[in-house]
């Protein structure tokens, strides 16, 4: 039976499999389909394979190894396709406060966010979660699997932590007086 999961992985590709899944398919209790899962595992690492299995998102999956990255690099220049900064910090907000509206996005940001969510929507790192109860019943955005993947996370708990009292806010007053001195002003 081995060979029918790394079969039904390989076929899923990205997409995964959870642990049910894998078990109704096979027709077998997720007991077992753990065993085989560990045993594929062991064989993938035993072996020095290029492929490793992991969960991720809740969902077995079949994965390169992170030593062989600069292959698939050369191999193809869309397989590390890199995020702006503009598009990291909208999906931090999205990680961090999901689920969010574009609104309260604009609001954290300072900018509008209209064409950053698009783009990230179509990268499939968020998705469109239903209405928020707000006036207006503005889209709610949340995280993907394929965030998770992308990321190398298992759940969105893996995400650093951040403290709040180590991040130095300034008063609007100094923002404003920092970027704009008169020329010859020394204040």
């Amino acid at each position: 039976m081995i060979d029918v999961l790394e079969c039904l992985l390989f076929a899923v590709g990205d997409e995964g499999l959870t642990l049910k899944q894998l078990s109704e398919i096979m027709e077998i209790d997720e007991d077992k389909t753990l065993k085989l899962i560990s045993d594929l595992k062991k064989e993938y690492e035993d072996n020095k394979r290029g492929i490793e299995l992991k969960i991720l998102g809740n969902k077995y999956k079949l994965t390169t190894k992170p030593k062989y990255k600069e292959y698939l690099v050369k191999l193809s220049d869309n397989v590390c396709n890199t995020l702006s900064k503009s598009a990291l910090e909208t999906l931090a907000i999205v990680a961090y406060n999901e689920p969010i509206t574009r609104l309260e996005i604009d609001d954290i940001r300072g900018v509008n966010s209209s064409s950053m969510l698009r783009n990230l929507v179509s990268k499939g790192f968020i998705c469109d979660v239903g209405k928020s109860d707000l006036p207006g019943r503005p889209i709610l955005y949340k995280t993907t699997d394929y965030f998770l993947d992308y990321f190398g996370l298992s759940t969105k708990d893996d995400l650093p932590k951040i403290d709040l009292n180590d991040i130095e806010v300034l008063e609007e007053d100094d923002l404003f007086l920092s970027r704009y001195k008169e020329v010859g002003d020394e204040n």
